[in-house]
């Protein structure tokens, strides 16, 4: 048996929850081969009110991870927390020239529970060195108002224009994470493919323990790309996995809950319901 291989070029979440311990546990869950690049480590601090430390690695770490991973042939990778400006134009850089098409960009600007853009410069990086890489990018509201310089969408008219401009950026196609944060009555999701525009509705639930739900679902998408699903088929099996995943949460400790990745194929998932807007 051959497995499509999947490269997650990300944090490391020392809790086990999000960051490359998350893509991991989504890239096995979905039967493929996954690997990782760390960027950085974060930490939580119990003796502080589990409090984020980022330790960047040094970039020369970094590259030869990179070398490592690109010589075996990957099907699809995704990235995920780039602390600085030069990790992700390393990591940007390093895309572009490998042969790499199916690349999944989840920009991510602040660990969960925070609510500071960890450097502020990222953003114009992210804009010069990932997002032309993408074939799919994957922010939540406020990754998409920094994107898009919209501010953060609170209406799903809102979350059009942010993913017009934002395609406009390079990205080819783009989810904006919704979930629960918007005033609608089920857990929403955009997807624009450069044409047309679809709403993703799953059940909200009611829960904290969706730690590392925003990896979770950039990782099955990259692994879904991996085993040939077309870009929608592969955005919406993701939301299902994600979905079941949040459902299935569970409590780590009295600050985190992380999702369940084993959930969608032992538990099953909430149907998703696909509009055209």
């Amino acid at each position: 048996m051959a497995l499509k291989k999947t490269l997650t070029i990300a944090g490391s979440d020392a809790s086990g929850g999000a960051g490359l311990e998350a893509d991991l546990k989504a890239f096995e869950e979905h039967d493929t081969y996954g690997m990782a690049a760390v960027t950085v480590i974060a930490t939580m601090d119990p003796d502080n009110n589990w409090s984020h430390g980022v330790h960047t690695l040094p970039i020369d770490v970094l590259q030869a991870q990179l070398k490592t991973a690109f010589s075996t042939g990957i099907d699809a990778l995704k990235t995920g927390m780039l602390s600085t400006e030069e990790v992700i134009q390393t990591t940007g850089e390093a895309i572009a020239a490998s042969d790499v098409e199916k690349v999944v960009i989840d920009p991510v600007m602040v660990c969960k529970g925070e609510d500071e853009v960890l450097n502020p410069g990222t953003v114009d990086a992210m804009i010069q060195y990932l997002l032309p890489n993408a074939l799919v990018t994957t922010p939540n509201l406020f990754e998409a108002g920094q994107l898009a310089g919209t501010g953060t969408p609170k209406t799903i008219e809102e979350m059009k224009a942010a993913a017009e401009k934002i395609k406009a950026l390079g990205a080819k196609n783009v989810v904006i994470k919704g979930g629960r944060a918007l005033a609608t009555d089920k857990a929403v999701d955009l997807f624009y493919d450069g044409e047309h525009f679809y709403l993703l509705e799953t059940p909200k639930v009611e829960t904290t323990y969706n730690h590392g739900a925003g990896c979770t679902f950039a990782a099955s998408v990259t692994a879904n790309l991996a085993n040939g699903l077309s870009v929608k088929d592969a955005v919406v099996e993701a939301k299902e996995f994600v979905a079941a995943g949040i459902q299935h949460g569970w409590k780590l400790n009295q600050y985190v809950g992380p999702v369940y990745h084993g959930a969608k194929p032992r538990l099953g998932a909430p149907e998703v319901t696909v509009t055209e807007v």
